[in-house]
């Protein structure tokens, strides 16, 4: 089976490392793969290192019709079976070629912020698709119901974790790099920094924490540092690392992951990778967050723009270095159960191979 992902986002971030991940683990299992990027975009790049083939094109509104065409004409030429779309745009454009071309349309919705009713979610998750694949399950009521969408053509597929080690003296280096001793708690998030990203409100934490000397704080991932920075006062130990290419020694580093979206979020892939290094973990019940930090036995769930419940779950995790084992043990259990990357991969072929034999 050929599989063309579509993806008008330029940017690098959780839903491009699924896309490349799901890409890679199809090809392996004998599938062809090839994807039509937004011009620019740094998937295009990543893909085409990876040995796939790419045709970028401009995903704008005003110059669609030529796009739409461009897609059509490459789903011909290299013969796609089905095409699986992501983002907004791509999804109306990719989804309007794959219909002209006569084939089928899986389209991805990787984020969990609320969607327009009426005829654009009609058209978007049911005209234009034949499955819909969330990447959090608190999603799918609002597409079905806006939708119209019936129940058997849409399923939550989380992105999944590849099983991997960080040597202990990879993160040990980190921790002195950033000046923690053994002793400290280095609390701590990794991710793009984004608005959305609750960096304001782990800040906050902070500074109600500040009087402790126990902790110390990172942001891991570059973004809009500049915009958070100026919130950091001189005197308290919070450090933004900015873009590290291996954040897994980072992570390994940390005695307490955080990841407070506001939101935005499916099931995050940071969070998962925490909670197999065995993090407990502490985020938002912000889209798929608790499907991962299931509250009082991985992490703690909190309120959204609430700096005062995540310094309370931090000092509930600090005072008590069995309950981080323990929370730590269930996340990494869990993780093997239910979000490693062959359950994604198994997941996602049955789609492709349920689209695909409705018109073969």
């Amino acid at each position: 089976m050929h599989i063309l992902h579509t993806e008008s986002s330029s940017g690098w971030g959780g839903q491009e490392i699924r896309i490349l991940k799901e890409a890679l683990g199809m090809r392996q299992r004998g599938h062809t793969v090839s994807m039509v990027v937004v011009q620019g975009g740094k998937l295009a790049e990543r893909a085409r290192k990876e040995g796939f083939e790419v045709l970028e094109v401009p995903f704008k509104r005003w110059r669609a019709l030529g796009t739409i065409r461009q897609i059509r004409r490459w789903i011909k030429e290299k013969k796609v079976d089905v095409v699986n779309t992501h983002s907004s745009l791509d999804a109306w454009l990719g989804g309007i070629a794959a219909r002209w071309a006569g084939k089928k349309v899986v389209r991805t919705r990787h984020l969990s912020t609320p969607i327009r009713g009426g005829w654009n979610a009609r058209l978007l998750y049911n005209a234009l698709a034949d499955f819909v694949v969330t990447t959090s399950s608190g999603i799918i009521p609002t597409i079905q119901e806006k939708a119209h969408l019936p129940a058997e053509r849409i399923a939550c597929i989380p992105t999944g974790v590849e099983p991997f080690t960080v040597q202990p003296d990879e993160a040990t280096a980190f921790r002195q790099k950033l000046g923690v001793r053994e002793d400290e708690v280095l609390v701590g998030t990794v991710c793009v920094v984004r608005s959305w990203k609750g960096i304001q409100d782990l800040i906050g934490a902070a500074k109600l924490l500040q009087g402790d000397k126990r902790l110390k704080w990172v942001v891991v991932g570059g973004g809009y540092i500049e915009h958070f920075q100026p919130l950091v006062p001189e005197d308290l130990p919070f450090i933004f690392t900015g873009h590290l290419e291996n954040p897994m020694p980072a992570v390994a580093a940390l005695d307490i992951f955080a990841l407070l979206s506001t939101a935005h979020e499916g099931i995050s892939q940071a969070s998962l990778q925490a909670a197999f290094l065995k993090k407990p973990l502490v985020v938002t019940n912000i889209g798929g967050l608790p499907e991962v930090c299931l509250d009082s036995q991985t992490g703690f769930v909190v309120q959204p723009h609430a700096p005062e419940e995540v310094a309370a779950a931090v000092m509930r995790l600090v005072e008590n270095g069995q309950l981080r084992e323990k929370m730590g043990e269930a996340g990494h259990r869990l993780v093997l159960e239910k979000f490693t990357q062959r359950h994604m991969l198994d997941q996602m072929a049955r789609v492709f191979e349920g689209v695909y034999a409705l018109n073969p």
